[in-house]
């Protein structure tokens, strides 16, 4: 009986908002694993319910469609805040909007973990450095980023997430970690996001040229998802003294024009390589030092480029050859 209560007080109940998305649905599936009480929230502006349907026969899953900006009100142990668009596709379709879900978002989960006197992790962003001057980037250095760019309403409304996460817990001592995340892949991914990643590949099954913006000599480090959920989890368990923001992502750094051929090479197109303007305010480097992500979370990514991208491209062969990838 008493070995039976120390397994029930160890099931928290953990709510994972943008849950039915990219990350959110992998986070679902580790938090499920891991044995606890899981509840997803999404409003499916870019999160897909067909990511999360298989979860819906577990009794320990909960699916709820809900607008961060506007408040919830449950009982809950943990939040994992993901919910914001992360592409620039469609980040920049609805500006306004995407900014609002980083500040009204992250008022709203905050005040929710502030009642509920939850932990919470806020998902940031490697953006928060925008075109950086320091290479790699480091959790101590503040960012080149432009305020009133095309971009900024992604870039300033995390950084702006991130003053109100560090603002609650010192005004308000609540729990907090936050995660700066840099380029993740991996299976459902959108089709059409516009990610360099699943642009490629789409494109190389399709036998469609690749298009590169810029000369190709910018460079990105790309972390598979698998790694990027054990490095959330791991921060998430981390003691409360230590809040963030530390860098999750691979720090293997690869030329735009590598990857394009790599991914030509392992889908076996006769696609070509294009070269288009680079849009603006596009970072030429990116490339974490997570020499904090190891030292405090013992994490690193463990998934090679070649072998994400072979499980990636299998993900997408399959979405194509069904015809799936817009559905919800």
């Amino acid at each position: 009986m008493e070995q039976a209560m120390r397994h029930y007080d160890s099931i928290k109940r953990v709510m994972v908002t943008g849950g039915a998305g990219f990350l959110g649905s992998h986070l679902c599936e580790k938090l499920l694993a891991n044995g606890h009480d899981v509840l997803c929230v999404d409003n499916y502006f870019t999160g897909r319910r067909a990511n999360v349907s298989h979860l819906l026969e577990n009794t320990n899953f909960e699916l709820m469609r809900h607008d961060v900006t506007f408040p919830l009100y449950v009982e809950i142990d943990e939040i994992y805040n993901l919910a914001c668009p992360a592409a620039p596709i469609h980040y920049q379709f609805d500006p306004v909007q995407t900014t609002k879900v980083s500040v009204h978002g992250a008022i709203n989960m905050l005040g929710l973990a502030k009642r509920t006197k939850a932990k919470i992790f806020q998902a940031s962003t490697s953006e928060i450095y925008g075109d950086p001057l320091v290479h790699p980037q480091t959790e101590d250095y503040w960012g080149h980023v432009n305020p009133i760019g095309s971009r900024s309403c992604y870039d300033e409304g995390k950084r702006c997430a991130e003053t109100l996460f560090f603002d609650y817990h010192r005004q308000y001592s609540i729990k907090i970690k936050v995660a700066r995340i840099f380029n993740t892949y991996g299976p459902r991914m959108h089709v059409n996001d516009g990610r360099v990643v699943s642009n490629f590949i789409v494109q190389a099954l399709r036998g469609q040229n690749i298009t590169v913006y810029g000369d190709g000599s910018q460079t990105r480090a790309f972390c598979y998802v698998d790694d990027m959920i054990n490095g959330i989890v791991a921060l998430m368990d981390t003691p409360n003294d230590i809040l963030g923001p530390i860098n999750l992502g691979n720090p293997v750094e690869i030329t735009i024009k590598q990857l394009a051929d790599l991914i030509i090479d392992l889908t076996g197109s006769r696609s070509s390589v294009i070269y288009k303007s680079l849009p603006n305010d596009d970072p030429k480097q990116r490339k974490p030092d997570i020499s904090l992500a190891i030292k405090k979370l013992d994490w690193m990514p463990n998934v090679g480029i070649k072998d994400g991208l072979l499980q990636t491209i299998l993900y997408f062969e399959t979405e194509l050859k069904n015809g799936k990838s817009m559905s919800k």
